[in-house]
């Protein structure tokens, strides 16, 4: 029998944690659905418990906060056993490769660098770090690094500045807009006459030029996005509160009657 003191210590701090996962995945005594898991079978809950860490922060959660930080270490303990078990890595030279970067992107705190530089001087800086680290992988492309992985708007946006680091850019927002205005253009033409392949790329073309002009007004599109996600979930549910009053649903109600349920929601937002 293994000894579990140290897995039923509740002040075991990382070393319980990590004796948790080994136990987890142990071929012959642990959990048979985790022992099955491998990265691409992880990865996609590493993403979701990331996002529930940003809505918990976003709705100001301090509570669920502390919990989906929980999650979310849980996942880098997950990626590294598997990592050991592999003979790719281990717990410790994962932290030990982080902190190693943390110090060498900080010489204005860890080195002998002042300290008395611009928030604007100080990301130039990190970005001319992250350049040489890009260049020791062999990464020599100017897009070279971006994550595949990314959220497709995010993405975007990375992709663009490292576009117009190297001057591809647009000098300024009005040539941004005038391009939002072609695209919608084509969109529209694609609509009409295009198969659905062609009108899904004319779309692609449009958010690309979307996420762009939010780069250039300094906005994160991911940002907004989910902002407006919420703005319209309130919104729609107050629809829906107002029918539920008379007894009614959305599908008792119309298009004219919800449309107005929807402006006094926004008006009341606005009082």
């Amino acid at each position: 029998m293994p000894d579990d003191t140290l897995i039923h210590d509740p002040d075991g701090g990382m070393p319980r944690l990590l004796e948790i996962m080994r136990r987890l995945r142990d071929p012959d005594t642990g959990c048979p659905w985790d022992i099955e898991q491998d990265f691409d079978t992880i990865a996609p809950y590493t993403i979701e418990e990331a996002y529930e860490v940003a809505d918990a922060i976003q709705r100001r959660d301090w509570a669920e906060l502390e919990g989906e930080l929980g999650d979310l270490l849980l996942q880098s303990v997950y990626h590294t056993q598997m990592g050991e078990e592999a003979g790719h890595f281990t717990f410790d030279s994962v932290v030990r490769n982080i902190s190693d970067k943390m110090v060498a992107r900080h010489p204005h705190v860890f080195g002998d660098e002042s300290r008395d530089k611009s928030a604007e001087q100080q990301t130039a800086d990190w970005e001319a770090i992250k350049a040489q680290e890009r260049a020791g992988k062999k990464e020599t492309r100017t897009l070279d690094g971006v994550a595949l992985g990314l959220p497709a708007l995010m993405r975007a946006v990375k992709l663009q500045k490292r576009a117009a680091r190297v001057g591809f850019d647009w000098p300024d927002v009005s040539h941004v807009v005038d391009k939002i205005t072609e695209e919608a253009a084509e969109l529209v033409e694609a609509r009409d006459t295009m198969t659905h392949e062609a009108m899904t790329e004319e779309y692609g073309d449009m958010l690309f030029v979307m996420a762009n002009l939010a780069r250039h007004l300094k906005i994160d599109p991911e940002e907004a996005l989910r902002a407006a996600n919420a703005k319209f979930t309130r919104r729609f549910e107050s629809i829906e509160d107002a029918l539920a009053e008379q007894g009614r649903k959305p599908a008792d109600s119309d298009l004219a009657e919800m449309d107005a349920l929807w402006d006094a929601a926004k008006a009341a937002e606005k009082a």
